[in-house]
């Protein structure tokens, strides 16, 4: 299994964008757009986030096969990390060595990571990749139409 990344280009939202469109991903994710259907509204935004300084976008490729995207942003001041792989891609250990390889580039540190409390797969990535549990919160989950436990992570 070859897992590289390479800088995001406007020509890969395309592909990042259906990985987006399945319900299974949505419903774990949880936090996602109002409206995930919505490819304009999608591609509007990952093309304007590309270009901001503290935004850091990275698509992973699976031997050379776009197979989904990491990216460090900045919320409250503070640096998070996201991560979606296509599910077709699910329980391979793509989006641990992902978050991996894209650690030893991206320095800043505490980085956090957020999940819904009943995604497990991507629980077991951030711990794979050792971030520690920090605490739980509640907020609105657009993929669920309720607000939901999500779990902060944290990196030092």
């Amino acid at each position: 299994m070859n897992i590289d990344l390479r800088k995001t280009s406007i020509s890969d939202l395309q592909t990042l964008f259906e990985f987006r469109l399945d319900k299974d991903a949505n419903y774990l994710a949880a936090f996602t757009s109002e409206n995930p259907t919505d490819k304009k509204a999608y591609i509007e935004k990952w093309t304007r986030l590309l270009s901001e300084e503290k935004v850091h976008v990275k698509t992973i490729l699976l031997d050379s096969e776009i197979v989904g995207s990491i990216a460090k942003f900045e919320m409250n001041g503070n640096a998070e990390i996201t991560y979606w792989i296509g599910k077709e891609f699910w329980g391979k250990g793509i989006a641990s060595s992902a978050l991996k390889k894209f650690l030893e580039v991206e320095k800043v540190r505490p980085i956090y990571g957020r999940v819904a409390f009943d995604n497990v797969g991507s629980i077991k990535v951030l711990e794979n990749c050792g971030f520690s549990k920090i605490g739980t919160e509640k907020g609105f989950a657009n993929a669920r139409a309720k607000k939901i436990r999500e779990f902060v992570f944290e990196l030092k």
